[in-house]
């Protein structure tokens, strides 16, 4: 099996930002000020048609979480930050720096034994994103993670071991190639729902008023 895109770089935001959110509310207004802790994600998101299709794989696996999670490369997983503005300015700055770049995911891994997971690899890309998980992850975001940073596309999480044996094996010919052209800023709102607070394009300076707000989620 395999799928290759035909969408334009500008199309792989689209499908994370639409993502199906349980609480069904948007994020509340940003005025760049915050008194607590935030916990934030960085993720890039993938073009609708790919994004659709790991979907309706992930549900055929009886993974729950395929009806509110879209297909996505984590960059930076669940982090507490206590200064949103300098959060903000830290991922706008390594944005406006990166240039596009394509990815291309093929074949399976596993977590297995250390976690139920069963994933795509990240071939073309893999370097970029390591290299934008290691600059995102300093300063504000600065912090020791439990395993080593691995860029690759969940397709099968906590379900029978079986079902992880038929995600591996089923997908394990699959091919996709898709231009990546930004990445979207995430915060977990305290109903535990990952809210779309930016999508920032790379190359560019993002405006002041910052980003498109969205729904998305819980992870």
């Amino acid at each position: 099996m395999s799928s290759v895109s035909k969408v334009t770089a500008n199309e792989p935001k689209r499908a994370a930002a639409r993502a199906v959110s349980s609480a069904g509310k948007e994020s509340p207004p940003d005025n760049g000020q915050r008194t607590d802790g935030v916990s934030i994600g960085v993720i890039l998101g993938f073009p609708d048609e790919i994004a659709e299709e790991l979907q309706r794989w992930r549900a055929s696996f009886g993974d729950p979480m395929a009806a509110v999670i879209p297909a996505h490369i984590t960059l930076v997983t669940t982090t507490m930050t206590q200064d949103w503005e300098a959060t903000r300015n830290h991922v706008r700055e390594i944005a406006s720096k990166q240039e596009p770049f394509n990815v291309t995911i093929a074949g399976t891994g596993s977590f297995r034994p250390v976690s139920p997971v069963v994933f795509l690899n990240v071939e073309d890309g893999f370097g970029d994103c390591v290299s934008l998980h290691q600059q995102l992850q300093t300063g504000p975001l600065e912090r020791e993670l439990p395993f080593a940073y691995h860029p690759h596309v969940t397709v099968a999480h906590d379900v029978a071991p079986e079902s992880l044996d038929e995600a591996e094996t089923v997908l394990k010919d699959y091919r996709a190639t898709f231009p990546v052209a930004s990445m979207g800023l995430y915060e977990h709102d305290d109903n535990g729902i990952w809210q779309l607070r930016e999508e920032l394009d790379f190359g560019t300076e993002p405006d002041d008023d910052g980003g498109q707000d969205g729904a998305a989620g819980a992870h």
